[in-house]
């Protein structure tokens, strides 16, 4: 997706762009855009892949409905963003959601059902998962005895974010916030990992992220439980003691490393195929979840 710059009488609008999205700032408003754009090792790739921002958000979209999370949410329609959108909608459908501004927790709330990534290289170093011990024997991707809650500190880009003790998190957002989050965020996932279920798809863990209202009121914010933020594996290709094969950017990595790719230097153009085998994946992951057909 090509980048713009919106100009209003009062001058551009404000904008932030992450690895993903493109955030304008309206004031007591923001439009959060889903562009093509894919990351990989903590590199934004020079090709994107079609489509995909449109379909991370009607993912979110799904899920904040059927988790009834929409105060975020105040329109989809270009026309509520402002004739600078409007404009242009080869840009901007599809891709855009206007939400009310919050004060975003420096924290991403993570909850996991399964060991894998981060959690199954610290678990086979020390027998712990953010440093809290685990029963002996787990083999990678097995299911933890019950869903576990791990936060980690948002990094700047380019590096990694930094799993952190509970404690801690307490001592940067406060014990009742700390709290309320953890409850929320473990409430959230074993209701999608229930439906995901259901789809014949296991959510091995995911990410949220909350913002506060001035009021006090404490709202989930940004995307939600997509490829781009959980881990998604197809039950019917699950073993556990091996990484199964999941709904994300795996074809992009594994490309990478094939090709030798050293995570220092910038990467290389993704060639047609793996564009089009992530592209179908992130379709498949859409359609099997919210169970509609996608058309665009």
């Amino acid at each position: 997706m090509m980048s713009t710059i919106l100009l209003t009488q009062a001058g551009p609008i404000p904008k932030r762009t992450g690895k993903v999205r493109d955030i304008y700032d309206l004031g007591d408003r923001l439009v959060l855009v889903a562009t093509d754009r894919i990351s990989a090792f903590d590199w934004i790739l020079p090709t994107g892949i079609p489509d995909k921002g449109k379909i991370l958000t009607a993912m979110s979209l799904f899920w904040f409905e059927f988790l009834g999370e929409t105060k975020q949410i105040i329109s989809i329609d270009l026309a509520d963003m402002g004739d600078e959108f409007a404009s242009q909608p080869e840009v901007f459908a599809g891709r855009s959601i206007l939400v009310r501004r919050t004060e975003v927790f420096p924290i991403e709330c993570v909850a996991r059902g399964y060991i894998a990534g981060s959690a199954w290289s610290e678990y086979r170093r020390s027998g712990t998962i953010n440093g809290v011990p685990m029963p002996a024997g787990l083999r990678e991707a097995d299911p933890l005895p019950e869903p576990i809650f791990t936060p980690a500190t948002k990094a700047p880009q380019g590096t990694h974010d930094e799993n952190i003790p509970f404690e801690e998190m307490i001592q940067i957002v406060g014990h009742d916030v700390a709290d309320q989050l953890r409850a929320r965020t473990l409430d959230l996932y074993q209701r999608a990992r229930d439906h995901a279920e259901q789809a014949g798809i296991l959510l091995a863990d995911t990410k949220f992220e909350f913002g506060e209202l001035p009021s006090g009121e404490i709202l989930l914010v940004d995307e939600a439980l997509t490829p781009d933020s959980s881990r998604f594996w197809p039950a019917d290709q699950y073993a556990a003691g091996q990484s199964p094969p999941s709904y994300d950017k795996q074809f992009v990595r594994l490309w990478l490393e094939s090709v030798g790719f050293d995570k220092k230097s910038p990467p290389p153009a993704i060639p047609d195929d793996i564009v089009d085998q992530t592209r179908r994946k992130y379709l498949e992951a859409y359609q099997r979840l919210t169970g509609k057909k996608w058309n665009s």
